[in-house]
């Protein structure tokens, strides 16, 4: 199932400015590297996300005009004569991708970070940017595409019931939105080859899923295929074979790691194709024609490839060895060009076209031209055994020059992902090469519930929130000071979305374990989250709530207060640094504002900081920057390490600070600033 909704978007893009390095600080076990200004690392990407048109005649790619992030195209072989085709002027546009007829890119966005994401699109040859789906308080999801029906797409749209999506069909030459299917209660539709709805996925009171098969528009009464919580985040359909017999799935039924199986849809019988006991399938290489699956990833420590094709072996193999981790971004029709992007933790990302007749390769465009032959640190991927023996695979990144192990332990952050549904993975981290370039060393553990490593290991996670999972992190912090790379009284706590609410336990449930803590549009109040959550997480609201806890009895409203950090308020006795958008419709405002709120009751000191023109992180370039600045400062004063001065970024940026900018050094004096 394709879908445009992006969760928890990372895309957290900004525009190069040219501030000079100016170290104010420095530490014990300090690198000697050259800072790398924050705008390097944050600001707007010279260009990124290179897309070929099916017919293989352009070539798009999102770059900064006038500095917002917009879409470009050029002729494929002429990328010089490119053009700029849209003229977003606040809200970049992170997302874009080719109709299946070549006549026009289409993209996605919202405003303001409200997570309205509506669907529009534009010619290459230029014109008008054509709005398609013009509602008030609508996300759209793509249901369908096909490589036999081309002047259409379906959609989903849920501007007649913000719950569920409705499928309609889109004529892209007209605009015109045809329903196909109302929704009343089902998560989403596979369609296949030719546009027709064959498997609707519906909720059930498990916290699973049930599937059906759809004929002509018709749901059959029983479902064919069911699982509950367990099987939830480790099991789905992704797609039909262009002659609709076979139909791919993720699958961890009656076993613990997602596999791949084909599934003959009239007997349901299941071929399993590839398999990893170490981790799940988390990627897929399929024929852009036929729909048959020629390839799988798997990600334990780094991804590895399992081919199901013989045709595609030599160009894997290839490609790997060239280019280490790569992505495929876009394949013509015709199969004979690809387009990659590769992510390897200590250079910048490339676009690359592939040529598979010839086996060439030919760079495109570095993402960050700006960063090549910087002091980039590389990611090291690490095994920490939790105390009832669990293995968290986790990635350290050191400064450039501490080499394989510090000669003397270094500050560290711990940066705690979000989700909590979700996983930390190897490859270039923006936030990681920030601060371990500040002289921190920088941890990422992936602690039970995060996904990837099988289901036992997500379930593992189900009401330990603030307990188990918090214990993780703990344990990958004696792991990170018992073998001398982190100074125990200079440890920081780092996250945005679940790693702000696991921000905010560590400097309540553990007080004395951080130095300090920066939370990112964090969760305080588990009552409020799980009330105030969008009308269109309802097809996994059961899930939600069986994974913590569920507001209507009393033994769940029991346990989300006992597990909220706005409940042990008064034990924080360490510097805090809140970031929060205005628009988050995920972690709104208000779970920010009570925390605050209760900390200048206790007279604690607390430093927030408000984006207006933000939602679940921080799009905008002056924002982001901004925000990055005020960190470090924090950090700086906080557990030691380096940092550019504020200056006027902030002053540059949206940022309001309802409270607390005398605690945050150099922040009240960045907002007096002329």
């Amino acid at each position: 199932m394709k879908t445009l909704f992006l969760a928890g978007l990372a895309v957290l893009a900004a525009a190069p400015l040219h501030a000079q390095p100016m170290p104010s600080h420095s530490g014990a076990g300090m690198t000697e590297a050259p800072l790398i200004e924050r705008n390097r690392l944050f600001g707007n990407p010279s260009r990124v996300q290179a897309r070929l048109s099916p017919d293989g005649r352009w070539l798009s790619w999102i770059a900064p005009s006038n500095g917002v992030l917009n879409i470009w195209v050029a002729p494929a072989g002429s990328p010089d004569q490119a053009r700029v085709l849209t003229g977003e002027a606040s809200r970049p546009i992170r997302q874009h991708f080719w109709s299946p007829d070549s006549s026009m890119i289409l993209f996605i966005n919202d405003r303001g970070g409200n997570e309205d994401f509506l669907l529009y699109g534009v010619r290459p040859e230029g014109g008008d940017t054509k709005l398609f789906t013009p509602f008030d308080k609508t996300m759209v999801q793509l249901v369908g595409t096909s490589h036999r029906v081309k002047d259409r797409i379906l959609v989903g749209l849920n501007n007649r019931d913000q719950r569920w999506h409705d499928v309609h069909s889109l004529d892209l030459a007209t605009g015109a939105l045809t329903l196909v299917q109302q929704n009343d209660g089902y998560a989403g539709f596979i369609a296949d080859e030719d546009l027709a709805l064959r498997v609707a996925i519906r909720p059930n009171a498990a916290g699973g899923q049930d599937y059906f098969r759809m004929r002509d528009g018709v749901v059959d009464a029983e479902p064919f295929l069911t699982h509950g919580l367990d099987d939830s985040q480790t099991t789905q359909p992704f797609g039909f074979s262009a002659d609709g017999k076979t139909l791919y799935w993720i699958d961890a039924r009656g076993r613990d790691t997602a596999a791949a199986w084909a599934m003959d849809y009239e007997s349901g019988r299941m071929t399993l194709l590839a398999e990893d006991p170490r981790a799940d399938v988390d990627n897929v290489l399929i024929h852009p024609v036929t729909g048959r699956l020629e390839a799988v990833a798997v990600n334990y420590l780094k991804p590895e490839w399992k081919v199901l094709d013989e045709a595609v072996k030599q160009d894997i193999a290839f490609l790997d060895a060239e280019l280490g981790r790569w992505l495929l971004s876009a394949r013509t029709d015709a199969d004979d060009k690809w387009v990659l992007a590769t992510d390897n933790s200590n250079v910048p990302s490339a676009s690359w076209l592939y040529d598979r007749k010839a086996r060439t390769l030919t760079k495109l465009f570095e993402s960050r031209p700006e960063l090549v032959g910087a002091p980039l640190a590389t990611m090291r991927p690490v095994e920490i055994r939790s105390r009832d023996g669990r293995m968290l695979v986790s990635y350290l990144t050191l400064p450039p020059g501490a080499g394989e192990k510090p000669s003397t332990p270094l500050p560290m952050v711990l940066l705690v992902h979000g989700g909590p549904w979700a996983r930390d993975a190897y490859g270039f981290d923006r936030e990681a090469q920030f601060l371990a370039n500040r002289g921190y060393g920088v941890l990422q553990v992936n602690f039970r519930g995060s996904t990837g490593f099988g289901k036992a290991f997500t379930n593992a996670g189900n009401g330990e929130w603030g307990r188990r999972m918090h214990d993780d992190l703990l344990d990958a912090v004696e792991w990170a000071v018992s073998g001398g790379y982190a100074d125990r009284g200079k440890i920081a706590i780092m996250g945005g979305s679940y790693g702000g609410y696991a921000t905010l336990a560590g400097l309540t449930f553990t007080p004395d374990t951080f130095a300090c803590g920066v939370d990112i549009v964090g969760p305080s109040n588990l009552m409020t989250l799980l009330s105030t959550v969008p009308p269109y997480w309802e097809s996994f609201r059961r899930q939600l709530i069986s994974r913590m806890g569920d507001p209507d009895t009393e033994e769940g409203r029991a346990w989300l207060k006992e597990r909220s950090p706005l409940t042990h308020a008064d034990r924080i006795r360490k510097p805090l640094l809140i970031g929060q958008g205005a628009n988050d419709p995920r972690v709104k405002q208000a779970e920010s504002d009570q925390i605050v709120a209760a900390m200048q009751a206790k007279n604690i000191p607390v430093t927030y900081v408000l984006y207006p023109d933000e939602g679940h992180g921080f799009a905008r370039p002056e924002n982001n920057i901004a925000f990055m600045a005020i960190t470090e400062n924090f950090l700086a004063r906080c557990i030691g390490g380096r940092a550019e001065p504020i200056g006027d970024t902030v002053k540059a940026s949206s940022a309001k600070v309802p409270h607390g900018a005398d605690y945050a050094p150099g922040l009240k004096e960045a907002l007096a600033a002329d």
